[in-house]
């Protein structure tokens, strides 16, 4: 299996994607209101960076949200009918000259991409616990002032019309299966992703926002198969794109900043070897969940055809992982040969 992956240094406003061209978009957009994109978002729309100097945190909030709109509405146009889209996104907190206020991101582009016609989804929380003994803020040990700390974002998930019709009996949706066990932890609405789930990627989230390859992974096997083509309009040091490398599915990445897309050839060189890894946890996690459910006097209900183990559903029968075997750099990106894992 080959899969193909194009990196633009571009402005997600205008992507250079055809119409109806993506299946699948996952990303993770600058947050508004969070000081560290402050900077961008002025670039983009020097009213921006007038309305924080003037302390008018509601007209900049609105100002930020107005250029993330922009891209929305690229998403409509580039995901094939009932493609799905995935943002990752923070809530924000700050202080300004009318004191401190949470600024809620994740309801704000909710409206926005439902006002673009994407119907939303539920969606996840996913926390992420830190280890600070700092759980509030505001006035120490005594009510009625402190605040909670945010330890969470939010992954909104949205469908472009009506539900996505395959070929029936597609070998590529079978293979692409996920057991069901990891259905039931996937599919949860509250995803705990704290401290080994980030160890490979530690220090790129403090320097570009991104968010540690478990997420995109992990999305893309929920809401893709073989084949399919995975956007993402912020692509910064490029995650989405090794997530999908590692998931064999195709991608195209786009970033303003050419200086993170340089760091993506070092990290796709990792692909194999990651994608490896992933596969063989993946398949001894199932072993051992089968050991366990038999030990329960429950006894799955099926034999996997490419594998030595059952499964629970038939469904889950043509299951296949693919590894990646090589990676070439391409004129516009990089193309990956995948071959099954035995």
């Amino acid at each position: 299996m080959e899969t193909t992956h194009r990196v633009r240094t571009g402005d997600a406003r205008t992507l250079e994607c055809p119409d109806d061209s993506v299946e699948l978009v996952v990303t993770s957009p600058p947050y508004p209101m969070i000081e560290m994109w402050d900077d961008i978002f002025t670039d983009l729309d020097p009213d921006i960076g007038a309305a924080l100097d003037d302390e008018d945190g509601d007209r900049a909030f609105t100002l930020m949200h107005d250029v993330l709109d922009a891209v929305w509405a690229e998403l409509e146009r580039v995901l094939v009918p009932g493609g799905i889209a995935c943002i990752n996104v923070g809530d924000a907190t700050r202080s300004l000259e009318d004191g401190f206020r949470s600024y809620p991101n994740h309801a704000e582009i909710t409206d926005r991409l439902t006002d673009h016609g994407l119907r939303a989804l539920p969606d996840i929380l996913w926390r992420k616990p830190t280890n600070s003994g700092a759980k509030f803020m505001g006035s120490g040990m005594v009510p009625p002032n402190a605040y909670p700390t945010l330890e969470h974002e939010h992954i909104l998930v949205f469908r472009n019309g009506e539900r996505r019709r395959l070929e029936p009996g597609a070998d590529r949706r079978y293979e692409s299966a996920y057991f069901w066990e990891e259905r039931n932890e996937w599919f949860s609405d509250l995803w705990e992703l704290p401290g080994e789930s980030q160890n490979l990627d530690d220090g790129l989230r403090d320097r570009s926002g991104a968010f540690p390859l478990t997420v995109p992974y992990r999305l893309i096997s929920m809401f893709s198969v073989y084949g399919d083509t995975v956007l993402d309009p912020f692509l910064g040091t490029g995650t989405t794109t090794l997530a999908a490398m590692v998931a064999g599915r195709n991608s195209v990445g786009v970033d303003r900043d050419p200086d993170l897309l340089s760091a993506l050839e070092e990290r796709v060189a990792t692909a194999p070897e990651r994608s490896r890894t992933i596969a063989r946890q993946r398949l001894d996690d199932h072993r051992s969940w089968v050991e366990q459910r038999r030990a329960d006097g429950k006894e799955p209900g099926y034999e996997a055809e490419q594998y030595d183990f059952a499964v629970n559903t038939k469904q889950e029968q043509r299951i296949q992982f693919y590894a990646v075997d090589s990676v070439e750099s391409t004129d516009d990106g990089f193309r990956a040969i995948h071959k099954p894992v035995e």
